[in-house]
């Protein structure tokens, strides 16, 4: 449907001109456009129907804080909360280009909220589907040693709980030496706060593996991981090699570095780890974060729940 059949011919024509701006003038793609232009007529017919007329220049003009409320709260139930978010983000797009033009002033608009939006929950591996990875990472490489690396960062990730990034800032003086009773590891985390990590013996094992047919030098400051020319291991080519390895392997697209970490919070959790322990083996500066944990967990206990309880 037109967007003359909620506006008088000054909004329609406003709205073409602010369209043409956004895809000559700030770059947006078509893609954008359509998107935009689908928000500003779900508003202008909403407020059409809400104001008994045809949408027009002075209508727009006099809208209050309560009116785009309204326009939000009818989406509820028919979106999600990130597309009227969105929507509300082109509404205001749209006004603010006709207060840069001269034509109107409302400050009603900008002073309304999004909807808020839910936390994403982390996305943790089964505990089968994490041994499988483990188990064949190593595989996927050339060179031996690649592979050996390849295996010591997921081990090190998966079994201390490790940010992508705090396991390659590590250096070869800083890893956990087994000669030098290394069952712990200092972390610097976000904010440069510090935590103590306990390092199990496979993970110890697997950096020693790699390291003993690693074929570059090493030195105390020098990082732990390495690419294959000697110089630190890039993330994103970690991150590419899970990517080899879900399509391998039949693994989740939730099979990233990430996921090993929310998988290490979840497994402790399900077998009886406290939230606090939890909270400090992570880093996390708030404990609310690390609660997110029990929603995953609960799920996984109705799953299983239903599938095995007689009566269910």
């Amino acid at each position: 449907m037109s967007i003359s059949a909620f506006a008088t011919a000054d909004v329609a024509k406003a709205i073409r001109e602010w369209l043409e701006w956004l895809a000559q003038v700030r770059r947006a793609s078509k893609h954008t456009t359509i998107s935009y232009a689908h928000d500003i007529e779900h508003f202008l017919a909403f407020m059409s129907g809400h104001l008994g007329q045809r949408v027009g220049i002075r209508d727009l003009a006099t809208l209050e804080a309560r009116d785009i409320r309204a326009w939000l709260a009818s989406r509820t139930g028919e979106f999600e909360a990130s597309s009227s978010a969105r929507a509300l983000s082109t509404v205001k797009s749209f006004f603010r280009r006709l207060e840069s033009e001269g034509r109107i002033k409302n400050a009603a608009v900008f002073h309304i909220r999004g909807p808020r939006m839910k936390k994403a929950l982390p996305k943790a591996l089964a505990q089968d589907q994490t041994q499988t990875a483990l188990t064949g990472i190593e595989a996927l490489q050339d060179e031996v040693w690649v592979g050996k690396r390849d295996l010591a960062l997921l081990v090190l990730i998966y079994g201390c709980g490790l940010r992508i990034s705090e396991a390659l800032s590590l250096t070869y003086g800083s890893r956990p030496q087994i000669n030098q009773g290394g069952d712990h590891i200092t972390i610097t985390g976000k904010g440069n706060k510090q935590r103590m990590v306990p390092v199990l013996p496979i993970v110890r094992e697997a950096i020693e593996d790699y390291l003993a047919h690693c074929p570059h030098v090493f030195t105390a400051s020098s990082p732990l991981f390495l690419g294959v020319r000697g110089k630190p291991l890039n993330a994103a080519i970690f991150q590419r090699q899970l990517q080899k390895l879900r399509g391998a392997l039949g693994l989740p697209e939730s099979t990233t570095p990430h996921a090993f970490r929310h998988s290490f919070a979840t497994h402790l959790l399900s077998s009886g780890g406290d939230l606090r322990s939890i909270q400090e083996l992570l880093g996390h500066a708030s404990l609310s974060t690390t609660q997110r944990y029990t929603h995953i967990d609960r799920e996984r206990l109705m799953e299983a729940y239903t599938n095995a309880h007689p009566r269910a």
